[in-house]
């Protein structure tokens, strides 16, 4: 993922600091602890080669990837469906491969003909298709994941309204913006936040080095959706770990004051040593959150740098 990507020497120079909760925040998270509220920890795409011999069983064929991420993570930040909406048989084979894990759940994102192409404008067709094709999934679908442009500002915000409530009211969707002035002006960025949760719309929150903006720590709804972008390597263990474990002590805070259920997804620039700080989330929301989610089953544990 080259998204909020910094050079390697400027890394040590940022505050990765979780910013105190925005306003709506305190506005949805004003009650009592769920009794049982619900975790899901994934990542961005299964068909990584590199995972073979780390978590997947050597000579594992890519098209069987899918069949043994599902034995580690009980849900997947689909990013593939930004790409090109698939046919409903490609559909009903993912979920057929995620079927022996009762708990998995696939979060597809939005085709980019609808948010970077048509720009929600004029979008009905392709958002049909859309939604007719992910259907297919049953219940494996878990909440859908829209990513509006870089450029799409303030400004387009009726555009944004007008298509946002036209979809299902029972839709279940988390928006991500990107626009810097959506969070620099506090007009626009009420505005935005508060359509979010007049329509029970969640809001990603990405967690990337060079854009620090996107950590807007805004809940419209009480749900969570987390983009965790690490930075690996040398960084796994001096800023990686220790940026986790804020997430930890911040969900903990959100889950007391009635969070109900939180999407948790491990990105990072390489994509190889992903599983390896995914553990490491996993081992803190089992020992801190109370999730009960399954360790990672590396096929060496020495791959593991946290136990």
């Amino acid at each position: 993922m080259e998204f909020g990507k910094v050079a390697t020497n400027e890394i040590a120079k940022v505050d990765f600091t979780l910013p105190p909760d925005g306003a709506q925040t305190k506005r949805t998270l004003s009650g009592k602890a769920s009794n049982s509220p619900k975790f899901f920890v994934g990542c961005a795409k299964w068909g990584r080669k590199e995972w073979v011999n780390l978590i997947y069983p050597p000579k594992t064929k890519e098209k069987d990837f899918l069949g043994q991420y599902v034995n580690h993570f009980n849900a997947i930040e689909l990013n593939a469906v930004f790409y090109g909406i698939p046919k409903e048989e490609q559909i009903i084979k993912w979920k057929e491969m995620a079927d022996k894990r009762e708990d998995f759940l696939f979060c597809p994102k939005f085709s980019r003909a609808i948010t970077h192409l048509k720009r929600l404008k004029n979008a009905q067709a392709e958002t049909e298709l859309y939604l007719r094709s992910i259907s297919a999934f049953g219940d494996k679908l878990g909440p859908c994941f829209l990513q509006l442009d870089d450029n799409f500002g303030p400004k387009n915000l009726p555009v944004l309204q007008q298509y946002l409530t036209a979809l299902p009211r029972d839709f279940n969707l988390f928006l991500e913006v990107r626009n810097n002035d959506w969070f620099a002006n506090a007009d626009d960025r009420k505005a935005l936040f508060s359509l979010l949760a007049d329509l029970k719309i969640g809001a990603a929150i990405t967690d990337a080095s060079g854009r620090r903006d996107c950590l807007h720590m805004e809940l419209p709804t009480p749900k969570a959706f987390i983009r965790f972008v690490g930075n690996g390597g040398e960084f796994l263990d001096s800023s990686d770990k220790k940026r986790i474990d804020d997430w930890v002590e911040r969900l903990e805070r959100w889950l007391d004051k009635g969070l109900e259920e939180i999407y948790f997804f491990l990105h990072q620039h390489d994509e190889s040593d992903t599983p390896i700080i995914a553990d490491y989330t996993l081992e803190k929301f089992n020992k801190k959150l109370g999730s009960k989610l399954p360790r990672i089953n590396f096929i060496n544990q020495q791959n593991s740098l946290f136990g």
